[in-house]
């Protein structure tokens, strides 16, 4: 009976304890509206931060990324977010990390798709465990367009640059899907940061307290980050 709870959970309307996934165009924005996040600590690995001053640990190895998220789970430091970019080459990494335990090439070279299944087995396991630690954590991802056609019509979709089974797990583990894009308003054009899903790409927001679509100057996604933030801040005042 200990374990059993006595009352029902509150929902958790705390911006900084969602798990965020941010992804779109390369130049967007995507790091920058992330650095905003209280007390963020980015996990980097690739290059591309060298515009922001931000705290970061570079992430060039499957085993570098599982030491790192065990300093992170000691809770000795400052850090509120934690920030994954970009999630595709920590895939990548996590696939090199199998294929080396393994001695193969590719997962694909175990028969009847086990190669695979290792991959999102390991991936899973390690993203569960960053998720469930009190922090907020966001994981960035570049766009991928793909040809879609139906009995009806034909069609592009966006979404994120990873595939198979692990796209799906990723985006399924989601509090938040933001798509960052841009549009043209009034002649000229402007970002948007997209909260609600559409046939054309993938956006979610099970908190429902984001507008659908968040505009912002060109070069300036802090104005977006400042809407989010004031959306959630709003209502919890109610």
């Amino acid at each position: 009976m200990g374990l059993l709870p006595l009352e029902k959970s509150q929902k958790n309307t705390n911006l900084s304890e969602q798990v965020i996934l941010v992804y779109g165009r390369p130049k967007i924005g995507k790091s920058t509206l992330c650095s905003c996040f209280k007390n963020a600590l980015f996990l980097a690995t690739e290059p591309g931060l060298n515009h922001l001053e931000v705290f970061q640990i570079n992430i060039t190895s499957w085993k570098k990324f599982l030491e790192a998220c065990s300093e992170i789970a000691k809770g000795q430091h400052k850090y509120e977010t934690i920030i994954v970019d970009t999630v595709d080459n920590l895939v990548n990494f996590c696939s090199n990390h199998v294929c080396e335990e393994n001695n193969i090439e590719y997962p694909g070279d175990m028969p009847h798709g086990r190669g695979w299944a290792l991959v999102t087995y390991e991936l899973n396991r390690a993203l569960s465990k960053l998720s469930m630690l009190p922090y907020g954590l966001i994981y960035v991802s570049h766009a991928k367009q793909t040809e879609v056609e139906t009995k009806t019509k034909k069609y592009s979709r966006y979404s994120i640059d990873i595939g198979g089974k692990n796209q799906s797990s990723i985006l399924k583990a989601m509090d938040i899907i933001l798509f960052m894009d841009s549009e043209m308003k009034d002649g000229e054009e402007v970002g948007v940061v997209r909260t609600k899903p559409s046939l054309y790409w993938d956006a979610g927001d099970k908190s429902k307290l984001l507008p659908t679509d968040i505009l912002f100057p060109p070069d300036k996604p802090e104005v977006a980050f400042d809407i989010i933030k004031k959306s959630f801040k709003e209502k919890e005042k109610k």
